[in-house]
């Protein structure tokens, strides 16, 4: 996994903890969702270029 991709997905990572957590604090479930989405989008990226790291090693 290059750099780049981890400072993308952890910018994501940390993108979505804000939307979450202020949709936590204005009490707006679409916002919490949205957090959580992009949580998970970063998770999955993270999960896949870890498998390719597999592979190229």
């Amino acid at each position: 996994m290059g750099i780049g991709d981890k400072i993308s997905n952890a910018a994501e990572d940390l993108k979505g903890k804000a939307k979450e957590a202020l949709g936590d604090a204005k009490n707006d479930e679409g916002l919490q969702a949205e957090g959580q989405a992009d949580q998970a989008k970063a998770h999955t990226k993270k999960a896949g270029e870890d498998v390719k790291d597999v592979f190229k090693g």
